[in-house]
């Protein structure tokens, strides 16, 4: 990287110690310049706006803004500004999540200093880059179609419906209210869906429902 024009980085982390570290790091790295750093989300999207960088270094869980909300306006806005997720996290489910919003890279925090040289090489020459730990899953979750996919399959239109409503956070009462039918037939229906797609909680439905495309991980 020491031969091109130098990599112009923005750094959002709302942990001071792991800003400074990573910082440090990329100060080390031929080529590759931190003009700013953030502290949570929403300063993160006013940086990039007032910096223009190549790249955001993006922590997930921050205040005001998550780095997933901050990576999903940066892409709306600043679409040529490429962001790199770095987390601790490396569940199937953060990492669509993240690619959804617009990231293109995800890093683990974990990761050797110079899978994150290769991550920022990647990016800036248009490409995707993904933790080989996560990129598995994410591969495997395409080439094998999840048996909660075909389970969906099973459910009626109406139940879709009340699915989505479900995991958009409407209590029985108003999904019952808004489609017209009685508390007992949404439970009902509720208890079906949780059964065929085996899955029983809330949290589950939701996972599975950005999973599959039916809902955003902003809705």
């Amino acid at each position: 990287m020491g031969t091109m024009k130098p990599i112009r980085i923005v750094l959002a982390d709302d942990h001071n110690l792991m800003r400074s570290g990573l910082k440090a790091l990329l100060s080390g790295m031929p080529g590759v310049e931190v003009v700013a750093e953030a502290t949570n989300g929403r300063e993160a999207v006013e940086l990039v706006n007032s910096t223009n960088p190549d790249v955001v270094l993006m922590d997930i869980g921050m205040k005001e803004l998550n780095g997933i909300e901050a990576a999903a306006l940066i892409a709306r806005d600043r679409p040529s500004v490429r962001v790199i997720m770095l987390s601790m996290h490396d569940t199937q489910d953060f990492v669509l999540q993240a690619l959804k919003a617009g990231a293109v890279g995800y890093v683990l925090k974990d990761a050797a200093p110079l899978e994150l040289e290769f991550a920022l090489q990647a990016v800036t020459n248009g490409e995707t880059y993904l933790s080989p730990r996560v990129s598995r899953q994410v591969v495997q979750s395409y080439i094998r179609p999840p048996d909660a996919e075909t389970g969906l399959q099973a459910l009626s239109p109406r139940q879709r419906e009340i699915l989505k409503a479900i995991v958009i956070g409407r209590t029985t009462k108003q999904i019952a209210y808004d489609l017209g039918l009685s508390i007992k037939t949404i439970e009902t229906h509720r208890a079906q869906i949780m059964e065929r797609l085996d899955i029983h909680d809330v949290a589950g439905l939701v996972r599975f429902s950005i999973r599959i495309g039916l809902i955003s991980a902003h809705d």
